[in-house]
């Protein structure tokens, strides 16, 4: 009897909570459907982030550039003056005096310096000058952003 009298007694507790007791579990269902729905959305948009295209190189054994190595700038002045160094130089004399100066001879990296307040149309036929003299590594410097 005394059993029967401690099973109504926990009997009647749990029916007295649910009336209008708060309850104080947390229920993991949506919280676990949710985590699995982001997964699966982000398990199928990784794939489409990619940028660029696809590509499939070519491999190379080919050793990795030399960092020490100081490439050969050309400076454009607003004015449209290409100087090299602190030479001045013509557009006759650019790929000469490239040739003169590089070590690596056309597979020299060449870069091209311009004022930004240097005519768009200067920059570009300095380098088209540079190019056709045989130069293949022509890059512009940029400075870095203050922002």
């Amino acid at each position: 009897m005394g059993m029967a009298h401690g099973a109504a007694q926990g009997g009647s507790r749990r029916r007295r909570a649910r009336r209008g007791g708060a309850i104080n579990e947390i229920n993991m269902t949506p919280f676990i459907d949710v985590v699995l729905v982001l997964l699966i959305v982000f398990m199928v948009a990784a794939p489409m982030m990619t940028v660029g295209v696809p590509l499939d190189l070519p491999q190379s054994k080919a050793s990795p550039l030399n960092s020490d190595s100081t490439p050969v700038t050309l400076s454009i002045r607003q004015t449209g003056q290409v100087f090299m160094g602190e030479a001045e130089l013509t557009d006759d004399t650019i790929v000469p005096k490239l040739v003169e100066t590089s070590k690596s001879g056309f597979e020299e990296r060449v870069f091209v310096r311009g004022d930004k307040r240097v005519d768009y149309g200067r920059v570009a036929q300095v380098m088209a000058i540079v190019t056709g003299g045989g130069f293949k590594k022509v890059a512009l410097v940029t400075e870095p952003d203050q922002k």
